[in-house]
């Protein structure tokens, strides 16, 4: 076991090119985890990882001992998740999700995941950074967008439209823009949220339509962006889960819904891993179960 943790602690300081974090991923002091690897150094007969005062890299030979002892990890933490496996899924499930689609349509879902499986706690973050799961030690992620992380396992849940509306009072006041281009005419309600905010796309044809707004409320928040929209502030930009229950009720009004830009996808993620612990298996299977279809939120305005 004193082996088994040299090496762990090896593999999480190379990875993480760093002694903190790979201390803070492995739940000791900087100190001992230093310790633990100098160790494994001394019992090898050689040096593994280079050390400066701002990085840590490996020497050609940990380099090809850390492909070997991801492997032995690996198989280790394997044989104990089938273990605590056997008795069904339990344990406490980290999850990290987005502010807006987390208590908007995730909340419900949570609280059914929990009654249908008591034996497995639940610590959820809503926030809209995208964490490393790894590094942070959380168990899968629900993810809106375009993924880029080839080291998750990512399932499709459902589609996501981004829409642009505004209140019939404005559109009754200020006209119903018919294209894009129209939009220079009005007052658009910036989210900080996107890259660019003053960059709204499109699409006609197959053909992407980029069009720069620009207006005098700005918030970093999509709820906040749609309530200056029902007030008669302007027209917003919004994933459609946020503005279902205004559309749904007519207090906002899609509008140049032929030129809406392709969905964007919401995935659940999680690391790469031989044995998928149960509790990640079971939890990624109920959010495909209750995202299937056409979305809720989508029903009655669409």
């Amino acid at each position: 076991m004193d082996r088994l943790d040299e090496i762990n602690a090896f593999t999480l300081v190379a990875d993480a090119r760093s002694f903190t974090q790979g201390a803070r991923r492995l739940g000791v002091s900087g100190a001992q985890v230093s310790k633990l690897v100098a160790r494994l150094e001394n019992r090898l007969g050689a040096r593994l990882l280079n050390r400066t005062t701002r990085d840590v890299s490996l020497t050609d030979t940990g380099r090809a001992y850390l492909a070997r002892a991801r492997e032995l990890v690996a198989e280790f933490e394997a044989l104990e998740t089938a273990v605590r496996d056997q008795g069904g899924p339990r344990g406490l499930l980290r999850i990290t999700a987005p502010v807006s689609f987390g208590a908007s349509q995730l909340q419900p879902v949570l609280l059914d995941f929990a009654a249908a499986y008591p034996e497995v706690g639940l610590e959820v973050s809503f926030s809209d950074r995208a964490a490393n799961l790894v590094d942070e030690g959380f168990d899968t992620a629900v993810r809106i967008g375009r993924l880029t992380d080839s080291s998750l396992v990512a399932r499709k849940l459902a589609e996501v439209r981004v829409i642009t509306c505004a209140s019939p009072d404005y559109l009754a006041a200020h006209g119903e823009p018919q294209r894009p281009s129209d939009l220079i005419h009005h007052q658009a309600i910036l989210d900080l949220n996107v890259r660019d905010p003053h960059i709204w796309p499109f699409a006609h044809g197959g053909e992407p339509i980029d069009v720069r707004v620009d207006g005098r409320l700005r918030f970093s928040s999509p709820d906040v962006c749609l309530e200056a929209a029902k007030a008669g502030f302007g027209v917003a930009r919004s994933p459609d889960f946020v503005a279902s229950a205004d559309l749904r009720a007519g207090r906002l009004q899609v509008i140049l819904a032929a030129f809406e830009p392709d969905p964007v996808h919401l995935f659940a993620v999680y690391p790469h891993g031989r044995h998928l612990a149960a509790k990640v298996r079971v939890f990624v299977d109920f959010l495909a179960d209750r995202f299937k279809g056409e979305p809720a939120w989508r029903r009655g305005w669409s």
